[in-house]
């Protein structure tokens, strides 16, 4: 697949700056939109569900890994977690983990998304060495 994403651009940023305030709280439809544009460029297929209900406080999140797995993710202040094994089902009987950022989840789901973060991590930091010199 490919990604019109520069991947030593994404790594650096972080969703919740990208978050809009409602008052005191988040909007997770847009939040939702900051979190896929962050990891795309690590995993298969990323995007926000457009069939399951999303508010200010949810969102859900489609994500397929390089791995081939699919899942859907809830998004609340809470954080994330894992409410499906397939794109746009949630499992209300699912008890799963909240992670506080979507790297972290993705680190738990997928060798893939480690590697690709790893590897556009490295290359960032090669260009600034020879930026540097």
């Amino acid at each position: 697949m490919e990604i019109d994403c520069q991947p030593e651009d994404s790594i650096v940023s972080s969703f919740d700056e990208d978050c809009v305030e409602l008052g005191d709280v988040k909007d997770m439809r847009l939040e939702a939109d900051a979190v896929v544009n962050d990891v795309l460029f690590a995993v298969a297929e990323m995007h926000v569900s457009q069939s399951l209900n999303s508010a200010s406080d949810v969102a859900y999140i489609n994500v397929e890994t390089r791995e081939g797995n699919r899942y859907c993710l809830e998004l609340t202040e809470a954080g994330l977690r894992v409410v499906g094994y397939a794109f746009n089902q949630v499992d209300e009987d699912l008890s799963t983990q909240y992670h506080e950022t979507v790297y972290s989840l993705l680190d738990t789901l997928s060798p893939g998304y480690r590697e690709a973060f790893g590897n556009a991590l490295l290359q960032r930091l090669e260009r600034l060495k020879q930026n540097g010199q």
